[in-house]
């Protein structure tokens, strides 16, 4: 295999696993997909895996003025806590509205759905120390070299692997929702009840330290012993 080809692979594999467990925009792609449709989820989805990808290329070659901000850090994280509250509440409100087309109150709006992903993809600031993390142990193994052509294949592996992730919950959620009797009735509690357990993890990340601007202080610490 060509070292393009490894370098496009890992960043696939390493995001496309890393897009599986439960999240704020996973859950919400799913919640898109089955309520207004594949085409608004996966416009959604796009939305999203542009930011990670930013966000990517900026913990490359800027992590240094990220490490001089970590208040920004800590205020991002915040602020994505209050928006997962937000989606919970809304999830439950919709639910106790009663009828299978009740949506959450963040997604009754008229902002395109690409948008919306952009604006939730750019307040969820864990991506960062996540990908720093990763790409420097491709750094430390010689996988991933310092050229611009070496960073856009990583970069590309990267939102394809986010992109099929996504589409996990999306083609998933949507296929349960067709064939499980009911479905409707419960997909509000079932999102809601989600939306509050990653709160209540984000929550106890933040008050024990252990967000996003922490974690990246923590790998600094770790490179200056070495």
């Amino acid at each position: 295999m060509s070292a393009s080809l490894r370098i496009f692979f890992w960043g696939l594999f390493i995001s496309f696993v890393g897009t599986l467990p439960l999240g704020t925009l996973n859950v919400a792609a799913m919640q898109i997909g089955i309520q207004e449709g594949i085409k608004q989820a996966v416009y959604f989805s796009i939305g999203a895996l542009v930011i990670e990808m930013i966000y990517v290329r900026i913990s490359l070659v800027g992590i240094g003025w990220i490490r001089r901000r970590a208040h920004i850090m800590k205020m991002m994280e915040w602020i994505t806590l209050l928006l997962i509250l937000a989606l919970a509440v809304g999830s439950f409100i919709a639910a106790l509205k009663g009828g299978e087309g009740a949506k959450n109150l963040i997604l009754q709006n008229n902002i395109h759905r690409f948008i919306l992903g952009l604006f939730m993809s750019a307040i969820n600031p864990v991506q960062i120390p996540f990908w720093f993390g990763w790409s420097a142990i491709l750094f430390a193994k010689n996988i991933l070299g310092t050229s611009s052509a070496e960073f856009n294949i990583y970069i590309t592996g990267i939102g394809i692997g986010t992109l099929g992730g996504f589409c996990i919950f999306i083609f998933g959620g949507s296929y349960l929702f067709l064939h499980i009797s009911d479905a409707g009735k419960y997909l509000n509690w079932v999102i809601g009840f989600i939306f509050l357990i990653t709160a209540l993890i984000q929550f106890w990340k933040i008050m024990r330290h252990k967000g996003a601007a922490e974690r990246i202080k923590e790998q600094e610490s770790e490179e200056s012993k070495k």
